[in-house]
């Protein structure tokens, strides 16, 4: 695979973009489809592209040279950015949000969590999850639609409160809804650059602040409930004991439920999105579900999943990271520069918001060819060998990788193949897909599917 370098800018020069004259009309554009700005802009102006947005310019880079530079070779002068500043109103200082100290601190209290051999030991119950999420879609066959993304929420909600926090999170009713407000609050703020204020009673911020209510209420039910029993190595475990000496306890409880509720939202969000795209796309490719079918039998057939026959399903592997190459679920990574900088010749100042698109480095023409295609033959390693590695970053990269993508692959790789093992899923008919560029990149409305067994 090619590793072309991008065009070398004299330096100092100035990034090309828009005139400022078209300022209004871009900005009304971006509030409709943020996801539509980008891929114009990449289009119209190349990889290195200026935005003026009213009183902010951003820096958009889309190159995975570029892409290196910002978020491994000099990762020490981006801090987290548009966006995500703005989402602080609403998540509070969790792992996506947090800076600096803080979020070395809750990374090294996290980590052990995600060790390899500890989530290797989690394989029995994703696949108990995914078998009752079968038998959940088995019950809809001779039914109307059922929503997938709602199905596959509950099943990483049902894999995330075994995994890692050792609690039936099933049992809190509300608990998508409050993750779906919360959301809703965060993409709102960001839009808004937080200019409006929270006690204002618009319907959407009211739900959020109910929202907040109700997950602090869980919060601290899970606390309860674990520290009643002997400590183990969950997260709500390590959470409690690290917050135990906190001179604030207040604080602490706000901590704890700061990080609890950004792992639960973004743990189960970005997988359940994955799965849900998976699931249209495979639609779209009848040829890819018989595949797909036909290894999961295989496998399956060898008796129950073990780490081992989990290597057998090469395929089903193909097609997820295919589907998050087209459809990342976490398709923008904002920063803003803490120092003056220089990327591919042309400046950028301290202070300035840079972004970075996966999900058009992903589709980029130079790097990927017929870069539209759905095709999970890409990811064989005869296809990956020799790609440029930041031409490709779903789970992000550089010291800010992914904590939990071990455990979101094997989640998914599960469940799809449990799900493809007995069951054909169909869109049902006219239902038109169209993306949802959030917090995490989603279809809109969900995604209604017929359910029948294989025959």
């Amino acid at each position: 695979m090619t590793t072309t370098s991008p065009p070398a800018a004299r330096t100092g020069h100035r990034m090309p973009g828009p005139p400022l004259t078209s300022t209004l009309a871009v900005l009304a554009r971006m509030v409709r489809s943020r996801l539509d700005v980008m891929t114009w802009a990449a289009a119209e102006y190349g990889d290195a592209v200026r935005l003026r947005l009213g009183p902010k310019t951003l820096y958009f880079f889309n190159h995975p040279d570029y892409a290196k530079h910002v978020l491994a070779d000099n990762a020490e002068n981006y801090t987290k950015g548009l966006g995500m500043v703005h989402a602080r109103r609403a998540l509070g200082d969790g792992l996506l949000t947090s800076e600096g100290e803080l979020w070395r601190k809750q990374r090294k209290t996290i980590q052990p969590v995600f060790q390899a051999r500890r989530i290797a030991g989690q394989l029995g119950a994703i696949a108990d999850e995914a078998e009752q999420l079968t038998t959940r879609l088995r019950s809809h066959v001779g039914q109307g639609p059922v929503d997938m993304r709602a199905e596959m929420t509950a099943f990483t909600l049902g894999v995330l409160g075994r995994t890692l926090v050792d609690a039936d999170l099933g049992v809190f009713e509300s608990i998508g809804g409050s993750f779906e407000a919360v959301q809703n609050q965060a993409m709102f703020d960001a839009i808004t650059l937080g200019t409006v204020p929270l006690w204002l009673p618009l319907p959407l911020q009211t739900r959020f602040r109910r929202a907040r209510r109700d997950l602090q209420r869980i919060v601290d039910k899970l606390a309860a409930d674990r520290a009643a029993r002997p400590a183990g190595d969950d997260i709500i475990s390590r959470l409690i004991e690290s917050v135990r000496h906190e001179p604030d306890q207040r604080a602490g409880r706000i901590r704890m439920r700061d990080e609890l509720v950004t792992l639960l939202l973004a743990g189960h969000e970005t997988t359940a999105s994955t799965l849900t795209w998976t699931l249209h796309l495979l639609d779209e490719h009848p040829e890819a579900w018989g595949r797909l079918h036909d290894e999961a039998v295989e496998v399956f057939g060898r008796g129950p999943l073990t780490a081992e026959s989990l290597r057998g399903l090469t395929y089903t592997t193909q097609v997820l990271e295919e589907t998050m190459r087209l459809h990342p679920p976490v398709w923008l990574l904002p920063r803003i520069a803490r120092a003056d900088d220089e990327i591919g010749g042309f400046p950028v100042p301290a202070g300035a918001d840079v972004l970075l698109c996966p999900y058009l480095l992903h589709r980029h023409p130079t790097f990927w060819t017929a870069p539209t295609r759905f095709d999970p033959e890409r990811f064989t390693p005869a296809a990956s060998a020799g790609r440029n590695r930041y031409s490709y970053i779903p789970f992000g990269a550089g010291p800010r990788f992914c904590v939990g993508n071990s455990l979101g692959m094997m989640e998914a790789t599960v469940a799809l193949a449990t799900v493809a093992r007995d069951l054909r899923l169909t869109k049902a008919p006219g239902y038109q897909v169209t993306g949802e560029a959030m917090l995490t990149l989603r279809i809109r409305g969900g995604l209604q599917m017929t359910v029948r067994p294989v025959t």
